[in-house]
């Protein structure tokens, strides 16, 4: 049985790698928002975004955050990270730096997100719990490849850690 996860990446920039990720098959993702189906949730402020990104969360047991150059801090990951974590839902980063977008492009190595969030319990930061991985490989290619082979094992493992967490 397939997973069902929530993605969680920067929109703008990180679109297209995201995509890649998420057509691998293996793993059942929430529906992409169009640019268009973007903008109309934007323009209707905090309320309407937190209602998104909440029925985007149903029914999933783990948020996949697809990490780009600049996904690290970022007002609506974090949100979704503390609340798919508050929501008992694994976690785990994957950079996707190496994926080329439609321009043959790829981007900068970015900062691991849960370096700035802290664990309510134990106080620690949330990278010493949630693993961020890097795919392997060189080329887009071989870390697209990576990803499609390691993907429903890190949810697995998300999902394991945060069950004793």
């Amino acid at each position: 049985m397939a997973r069902r996860v929530f993605y969680s990446f920067h929109y703008k920039p990180d679109s297209q790698r995201a995509a890649q990720v998420r057509n691998i098959g293996s793993i059942e993702g929430n529906e992409s928002a169009t640019d268009n189906d973007w903008e109309t949730v934007t323009k209707g402020g905090d309320a309407t975004i937190k209602k998104w990104i909440a029925d985007q969360m149903n029914y999933r047991t783990c948020t996949v955050v697809l990490v780009g150059s600049n996904t690290a801090n970022r007002k609506w990951i974090n949100h979704e990270i503390v609340k798919s974590w508050d929501e008992n839902m694994g976690v785990v980063g994957i950079h996707i730096h190496g994926l080329k977008n439609l321009d043959s492009e790829t981007s900068s190595k970015g900062k691991n997100p849960f370096e700035y969030l802290t664990h309510v319990n134990s106080g620690k930061r949330l990278s010493s719990i949630v693993k961020c991985y890097d795919p392997g490989g060189r080329t887009s290619r071989e870390k697209y490849d990576w990803i499609s082979k390691y993907l429903a094992d890190a949810i697995e493992e998300a999902i394991d850690i945060r069950r004793n967490n």
